[in-house]
């Protein structure tokens, strides 16, 4: 009895890993009848008076070779995402782009024409490898868009880790069959995809274009929560795109430098972003975009590639308004994803002694999944001199960006999650200031004291420390909400539209932490059932109208929505959303005046 016991259990827990491990189900039947054979072989063995503790020794040992040969054997393949979430849709009617035509698929119940897949640039790989974006391939027949395109190389997640991460942290685990396959990774992945209402406009569209986040290394065009299928069922089209990240989108070199026809090294990342903004200019009306009125938005490292854009000279004219969630790259020294060039120069040294080559066409040969691998820091834009022609908040302060409105914000909870190793406390808590902000942390600790409330919220993995509420709550503002703050302040000196939100909605999920306003502002939270309240539904709608008003008009306000006040010189209010929405005072804007001062030093 206790020898059957053991097996049931050990092949119960042996399921649940093959299903946290996306393993296909014939893993499960193997595993399944692994433990009745177990079961069914001791029963003969007894029989036969042969049941003793060499025999079982022997089948233990082959009990689990044989769980550990399936586990292999039946790992998840590799394939792309469906473009919807419905079984067999309908397609499309033939769209005619420059590169040739294609056909999209349906969603469920008809609202929605969903593309994916549409290559806006050639494959970068090869010769292409760090290089400028090249426009991309015409193709002969009609080109099936019905699923997303690969996701960029990057450092793969192992599934059972993000498994439980979503167990732990998401909170939205779900055992789902269907679902035993990781989505494929290539170099090859400058796709874009297009969410159009199904109903045909008398006018042309507005358009939001949107970049995914992921500090610039990670990311896919494929995540639920900035899907624009509910965005578009109210009037607009959206579009978002993969683009090269790490060290195939952000490495630097001079002699690859010297190699550009534009003399460019270390932006192709955002020089993939720029080739997708201008195709969707070139091609949106096909879907019925009005290529005129294009918003481009983006959160995280999508929101500094939003600010970067907007002071690029290539993007000049190709978009009107702009929606930046949860960073930029507006300060003299931005804490992330930008650098000096001498530093992306350095970094890229580190690349190549890495893999023992001397220059960067030989890290050509370098297979992209060992590439991937490098231990360099690959996360940053740089000044190239010509998708970035100087220092970003030198632009501002000519004038010279090109949004012609802004909608930009932070969540209450933004540093917490990149903080969870780290533990705080009272007599650390100035040291671990010191590394952002150096002789300014003891002002930042005055500001914000070490004995600060917890957080009301945080992951059961947090290393915590009596301090750690504290840390949250400076490197809150210090990494994420301070580019706003500078962001709003050019923009009013401008006299440019600008309004600011902060999202402080508690759920059972992502919470108000980094990235937790995405399935409410792009309409997502039905993707994730339980997890979510009518008072989130309620908020989700509000958010997802102020988006696309904005998206319309450059004003988000609209009949029946909360005011939402512009910023000015005397109105330095932000919107907050929660259950009650309303126009509150800056929570950080005590901290701003330390981390001003610790930016005037790169005068």
């Amino acid at each position: 009895m206790v020898f059957s016991i053991i097996v049931i259990i050990l092949t119960v827990l042996y399921i649940a890993v093959l299903e946290l491990s996306k393993n296909i189900i014939l893993g499960w039947a193997i595993g399944i009848l692994a433990a009745i054979a177990m079961l069914v072989a001791r029963t003969m063995l007894i029989k036969r008076d042969s049941y003793n503790v060499k025999s079982t020794i022997i089948m233990w040992i082959i009990f689990v070779a044989i769980l550990a040969c399936n586990y292999v054997l039946t790992a998840p393949p590799y394939k792309n995402v469906p473009a919807v979430a419905n079984k067999n849709p309908d397609v499309t009617d033939v769209v005619s782009v420059e590169q040739g035509d294609l056909t999209g698929v349906y969603n469920e119940d008809h609202s929605v024409k969903v593309y994916a897949g549409i290559p806006y640039a050639k494959a970068p790989v090869g010769e292409l490898r760090f290089k400028e974006p090249q426009p991309a391939e015409s193709w002969d027949g009609v080109r099936e868009c019905d699923e997303f395109g690969p996701m960029a190389m990057q450092a793969r997640t192992n599934p059972f880790y993000d498994s439980l991460s979503h167990i732990l942290g998401w909170h939205d685990y779900r055992v789902t069959f269907g679902d035993e396959y990781l989505e494929a990774m290539s170099e090859d992945c400058l796709y874009l995809n297009v969410f159009a209402p199904e109903e045909a406009s008398d006018e042309p569209l507005p358009v939001i274009f949107y970049v995914h986040g992921g500090s610039l290394s990670t990311g896919q065009s494929s995540y639920t929560e900035y899907r624009g299928e509910d965005l578009a069922k109210r009037g607009v089209i959206v579009v978002n795109f993969a683009y090269r990240l790490n060290v195939f989108g952000y490495y630097a070199a001079d002699d690859l430098k010297d190699e550009s026809v534009n003399g460019t090294t270390g932006n192709y990342g955002l020089l993939d972003q720029i080739a997708a903004l201008q195709w969707v200019y070139d091609n949106i009306e096909a879907f019925g975009g009005d290529p005129n009125q294009i918003t481009i938005a983006g959160e995280s490292a999508g929101s500094s590639s939003v600010n970067a854009m907007c002071v690029s000279p290539l993007t000049d004219g190709l978009f009107n308004y702009a929606i930046a969630e949860s960073s930029g790259i507006l300060a003299r020294k931005p804490f992330h994803t930008f650098r000096d060039y001498s530093e992306a120069v350095k970094e890229g040294d580190t690349v190549r002694k890495e893999f023992g080559v001397i220059s960067s066409d030989e890290l050509r040969d370098i297979p992209a999944e060992e590439l991937v691998k490098t231990a360099s820091n690959q996360s940053a834009m740089t000044v190239d001199g010509y998708a970035i022609t100087e220092q970003p908040y030198l632009t501002y302060e000519k004038g010279l960006n090109h949004e012609k409105a802004l909608l930009n914000g932070f969540n209450a909870k933004e540093s917490d999650a990149f903080l969870l190793t780290t533990k705080a406390t009272k007599e650390n808590y100035e040291k671990l200031l010191a590394e952002d902000l150096y002789s300014y942390a003891g002002d930042m600790a005055k500001v914000v004291p070490a004995d600060s409330p917890q957080r009301d919220q945080h992951f059961i993995v947090d290393a915590m420390g009596d301090a750690k509420g504290a840390l949250n709550i400076s490197y809150s503002a210090i990494w994420f909400s301070y580019s706003h703050y500078l962001w709003n302040n050019y923009l009013v000196e401008q006299g440019v539209p600008t309004y600011e939100y902060y999202f402080t909605k508690t759920n059972d999920s992502l919470s108000n932490y980094h990235a937790g306003e995405l399935p409410y502002a792009y309409g997502n939270l039905w993707r994730h059932p339980g997890l979510y309240s009518d008072e989130d539904y309620a908020l989700s709608d509000t958010m997802q109208q102020y988006w696309v008003n904005f998206a319309k008009t450059g004003n988000p306000n609209g009949d029946g929505l909360p005011t939402w006040e512009m910023r000015d010189e005397n109105q330095t209010k932000l919107l907050q959303l929660d259950t009650d929405i309303k126009m509150i005072e800056d929570p950080n804007s005590e901290l701003y005046k330390i981390i001003d001062k610790y930016q005037a030093t790169f005068n």
